[in-house]
């Protein structure tokens, strides 16, 4: 299953969210399956990882965007979990500081790139600027339509500076989104993650369908892509983003260095 062509926003695609079946798992044959896929494709990514950090010519950037209880965190943990740590950093972008809200709106996201050789995991993004602040009209309409241009901009910055850009909206339904919400509810090792704010958003969840559409119609670019990755399903949504992941970092053609001495010279005694 090319998961590349079935879930990649083609530039200049209208997005319609109700035409996207949130509980798909094309090309599994189920959980069992799909489990042995994942651990196949984190170890093709731990190995690119690894090429990546030798090369120290570009970074990868993975930008995670969903509804609340879309999966963000599970992804993060499953698919990223087992690389090395010490190559990874996810940032997860909160309601901006009094610092913050005195620069531009992308300035914390660039401090936040990934340098050379790094991977970065942005957990909610430069996107929350033309989403929540959309829709809780934080900021005016004559605002937030102008930055899905400069969002563009700065990412083709970013790829032409060496930075791999990969963007997935974790797509859930409605009934699934409560399912999960309730879950935290009643499952003493997840009530610390319920926050009435979440079930606020749910009475918002066709203007942020709208939002979403939105943004990945006018973000979604050649060098920065969107990928709608269905996620009602948790196994399949790791199989997924983890074989879009694996297949972008192979694509680089990364090479490792050559050795910086004469290894010929070097006795090992």
């Amino acid at each position: 299953m090319d998961y590349v062509k079935r879930f990649m926003v083609e530039p200049g695609e209208k997005v319609k969210l109700s035409q996207r079946d949130p509980g798909a798992a094309p090309g599994r044959d189920g959980k069992k399956e799909a489990l042995k896929a994942l651990a196949a494709n984190v170890d093709r990514i731990r190995e690119q990882q690894y090429l990546l950090y030798a090369e120290n010519k570009r970074s990868l950037l993975i930008v995670l965007q969903a509804m609340d209880a879309g999966g963000k965190d599970g992804t993060i943990r499953r698919v990223l979990g087992p690389l090395n740590p010490q190559g990874v950093r996810v940032t997860s972008f909160k309601t901006p500081t009094e610092e913050e809200l005195a620069h531009d709106f992308l300035w914390r996201i660039h401090r936040a790139v990934p340098r050379r050789g790094m991977i970065g995991v942005f957990n909610r993004s430069h996107y929350e600027d033309v989403l929540i602040a959309r829709v809780r009209k934080l900021v005016p309409k004559g605002v937030w339509t102008k930055r899905y241009e400069q969002i563009n901009d700065f990412e083709k910055m970013l790829s032409l500076n060496g930075v791999q850009v990969l963007k997935f909206y974790l797509h859930i339904s409605k009934d699934e989104q409560l399912d999960r919400l309730k879950k935290r509810l009643e499952d003493p090792r997840k009530q610390w993650k319920a926050n009435p704010a979440d079930f606020d958003d749910r009475q918002r969840w066709d203007d942020y369908t709208r939002a979403y559409e939105d943004v990945l119609t006018e973000c979604g670019t050649p060098h920065a892509p969107w990928f709608i990755i269905p996620a009602n399903r948790k196994w399949f949504r790791n199989v997924a983003v983890s074989e879009i992941i694996a297949r972008a970092m192979e694509g680089l053609g990364m090479k490792y260095p050559k050795p910086a001495f004469d290894l010929s010279k070097i006795v090992a005694r």
